[in-house]
C-alpha cells in the first residue's frame, strides 16, 4: 500500500492547483484522476479569471505564461433590447480588473508545473472508492491496468466535479443540498476569427441571452440562451452567427467576424450547493460542492477560493499540528460561495428570457437595468462581485 499525505482526487485546474500548492509547502500530495490526460484538456470551459485567481497561480509559480499571454480587462459592456452600458471595473473598484485567459491553458500550465516538480499524477484510475475518511486512517483504492491498487493518506480533497466519486461517497443524510435548474441552455461556438469588442458583451434580448466573449486576440467564444431540448445537430454555422447578429447591438453585430466553428456545443445551466464541505477528512472542492451558471464568470474562480482556504487550512495543519483552519474549512468558503451563487443567479435572472415570464417580471428586468444605468452606487456592487470578492 503506498502513502501519501494529501490523496488528490480529480486533476482539473482546482485539483492540480490545490497539489501546486501543498507541494511548494512541502506537503506530499498525489492526484487521481478518472480521464486520460489528453481528455481533461479537451475540456472547453471558462476563461475570465478573478485577480485572487491570478495572484494564486502566481503564488504556486505557474503565472508566467499567464502574465505573458493573458489579457487584462478594465470592464465589460451589459447591453439591454439594443442599450448599451458599459461597467468600468477598474474605476468603480478601485483600480480592480480581471483576466481573459482559457481555463484549458490554465490547466495545461498546471499540468506542465506538476511534471517539472516530478509529483505523482495517475490518469485514468477507474473505479475510485473513498474509505475511512470519517476516522483518522482513510484510504483511497483504484483500478488501474486492470490492478487494484490502495493508498493511505491523513486527507482526501475531491476536486473530480459534479458527477464524481466525492460527493456520491458522503452518506445522504449526512448532506444538504439546494438546486436551481434552469429552463434552458447555453449553445456555445468556439472559432479561430477575432472578438467583436475589446472587452466582453453581455446581452439581454427578446429573443434570448448573447455573450460575446474571447480566448484571444484572435480566437472567440460565443454563445446563445436556447431550449434544452435544442441539439447542436440543428445549428449550421452560418444559422447561429445570424441568430448572435440578431440579439446584438447593431454596432457589436456589424462588428462580428465569421468563421467555421471549432467546437460547438450546448451546456444547461444551474445553480447548486452542497453542505457541508468537510466530512471528517473529506473535504469537497469547485465543482464537486457547487455549480453556478456561467453567466457571473464565477465557476473557477469559486472552485480556486475553496483551494485557498483548504491549502491554507492544510498547510497550517501539517506546519503547526493546528486543526482550526480544517475545522473552519467549509463556513469560510461556503460564505463566499453564497455570495457567488446570489451574484451568478441575480445575472442570469436579469439577462434571460424566461418562456414563463409574465409582463411584470419583464418590467422588474427593464427597471433592473435602467436602475444600473442610473446609479453609480449598483454598478459600483455589480463590478464588486464581478472582479471577485475577498478571500
Amino acid at each position: 500500500m503506498r502513502r501519501h499525505q494529501v490523496a488528490i482526487i480529480g486533476a482539473g485546474p482546482s485539483g492540480l492547483l490545490l497539489g501546486a500548492l501543498l507541494h511548494k509547502a512541502g506537503i506530499d500530495a498525489v492526484i487521481l484522476e478518472r480521464r486520460s490526460r489528453d481528455h481533461v484538456l479537451s475540456r472547453i470551459r471558462a476563461g475570465v479569471l478573478e485577480m485572487g485567481t491570478v495572484g494564486l497561480l502566481h503564488q504556486a509559480g505557474v503565472g508566467a505564461r499567464l502574465e505573458r499571454e493573458g489579457l487584462v480587462h478594465e470592464g465589460f459592456s451589459l447591453n439591454f433590447n439594443g442599450h448599451g452600458l458599459r461597467i468600468d471595473l477598474a474605476d468603480l473598484t478601485g483600480g480592480k480588473t480581471v483576466t481573459v485567459y482559457g481555463q484549458t491553458e490554465v490547466t495545461r500550465d498546471l499540468m506542465v508545473h506538476r511534471d517539472e516538480i516530478g509529483a505523482a499524477t495517475i490518469h485514468e484510475a477507474d473505479d475510485v472508492g473513498l474509505e475511512g475518511f470519517d476516522g483518522d486512517a482513510p484510504r483511497v483504492s483504484y483500478t488501474k491496468d486492470g490492478q487494484r491498487h490502495e493508498i493511505a493518506c491523513d486527507f482526501i480533497a475531491g476536486c473530480d466535479g459534479f458527477h464524481g466519486v466525492s460527493r456520491a461517497s458522503v452518506p445522504e443524510r449526512a448532506l444538504s443540498t439546494f438546486e436551481r435548474v434552469y429552463p434552458f441552455g447555453w449553445l456555445g461556438v468556439l472559432a479561430d476569427v477575432p472578438p467583436c469588442s475589446h472587452e466582453l458583451i453581455y446581452a439581454g434580448h427578446d429573443r434570448g441571452f448573447a455573450l460575446c466573449s474571447m480566448r484571444s486576440l484572435t480566437r472567440s467564444r460565443y454563445y446563445i440562451q436556447c431550449s434544452l431540448e435544442d441539439r447542436v445537430e440543428n445549428w449550421s454555422d452560418q444559422a447561429f452567427w445570424d441568430e448572435l447578429r440578431r440579439r446584438l447591438d447593431p454596432a457589436a453585430a456589424e462588428a462580428v467576424v465569421t468563421g467555421p466553428s471549432i467546437e460547438k456545443s450546448i451546456a444547461p445551466l444551474r445553480s447548486f450547493v452542497a453542505e457541508p464541505l468537510r466530512f471528517g477528512r473529506l473535504f469537497l472542492v469547485g465543482d464537486a460542492a457547487h455549480i453556478v451558471p456561467p453567466t457571473g464568470a464565477k465557476g473557477l474562480n469559486l472552485a480556486v477560493g475553496d483551494v485557498h482556504y483548504l491549502s491554507e487550512a492544510l498547510i497550517e495543519f501539517f506546519a503547526e499540528g493546528s486543526r482550526a483552519g480544517i475545522d473552519d474549512y467549509s463556513r469560510r468558503a461556503l460564505m463566499r460561495i453564497w455570495q457567488a451563487e446570489r451574484f451568478s443567479w441575480s445575472l442570469t435572472t436579469l439577462l434571460h428570457r424566461f418562456d414563463t415570464m409574465t409582463a411584470f417580471e419583464r418590467r422588474m428586468q427593464e427597471a433592473e437595468f435602467a436602475y444600473l444605468a442610473g446609479s453609480r452606487n449598483m454598478r459600483a456592487g455589480l463590478a464588486e462581485n464581478y472582479v471577485g470578492l475577498p478571500y
